[in-house]
């Protein structure tokens, strides 16, 4: 079993930051990759941004250059640098461990972008 244990969320003004940190622990074998995700009331959970274990990233169109994720694999440990924060960048955001056999889920932390 793998648990997944996010961090880092608050309340910032527009154009403010925020860096999210997503842990994970436990059964860690045949890792592939670790993304973020984010749901806003109303709307489908999105993907927001995803490292595989070589190192590679992919972004959403809506954060790119604005958000940047990395990772710290000693600690198992991703990243998401978030800049230039919007309101609509609003949301819970949730990170997601991915394996060859499972993907797993952290309960999310909550993001406001409010003046």
């Amino acid at each position: 079993q793998v648990q997944v244990v996010e961090s880092g969320g608050g309340l910032v003004q527009p154009g403010g930051s925020l860096r999210l940190s997503c842990a994970a622990s436990g059964s860690i074998f045949n890792f592939l990759l670790m993304g973020w995700y984010r749901q806003a009331p109303g709307k489908q959970r999105e993907l927001v941004a995803h490292i595989m274990r070589g190192g590679s990233t992919s972004y959403a169109e809506f954060v790119k250059g604005r958000f940047t994720i990395s990772r710290d694999n000693g600690k198992n440990t991703v990243y998401l640098q978030m800049n230039s924060l919007k309101p609509e960048d609003t949301a819970v955001y949730y990170c997601k461990y991915v394996t060859l056999n499972d993907a797993y889920w952290g309960k999310g932390t909550q993001v406001t972008v409010s003046p």
